[in-house]
């Protein structure tokens, strides 16, 4: 299957911005927008996926495995598939990075969170981890986040 470019369709989680920029079965792009102190998708690891991320704007704090780190532009990090991670902005200003997964999750799951997360009432956490499990996301215990050097 190729590659099939999305038109730079924004898909707004809360406070996140997803643009996605590459839909495809092989590998999949998307532009990720995270506003200071914006919620953000609980630790997780991925069944079936790998992930690169490439900061682009501002400062990302990024948690793969035991290791913390904040990118900074040009900065980058990966998270090999099975391994616990998440990201946050503890920071004043937006942070902006490219994000590729391999294989690609799809937008659609991006779609699917985006209908519980921004539903009238709140959202509904048992139908979030729904939709994670059928995507091979796996929610990890929580930890308390190591401080970034």
């Amino acid at each position: 299957m190729e590659l099939e470019p999305t038109n730079g369709e924004c898909i707004t989680i809360g406070q996140l911005k997803i643009r996605y920029l590459i839909d495809g079965a092989a590998s999949g792009m998307f532009e990720l927008t995270v506003p200071p102190g914006a919620h953000v998708p609980p630790p997780h690891s991925h069944s079936n996926n790998e992930e690169s991320i490439y900061c682009l704007e501002g400062v990302l704090r990024c948690a793969v495995g035991d290791e913390v780190r904040d990118l900074k532009p040009g900065d980058w990090g990966h998270t090999p598939r099975g391994v616990t991670h998440g990201f946050s902005n503890p920071h004043d200003q937006v942070a902006r990075a490219l994000v590729i997964l391999t294989p690609d999750i799809g937008a659609q799951y991006f779609r699917d969170i985006a209908q519980v997360v921004n539903a009238a009432g709140g959202s509904d956490p048992a139908r979030i981890v729904e939709i994670m499990a059928r995507y091979g996301l796996v929610l990890s215990p929580l930890k308390p986040a190591k401080r970034a050097d």
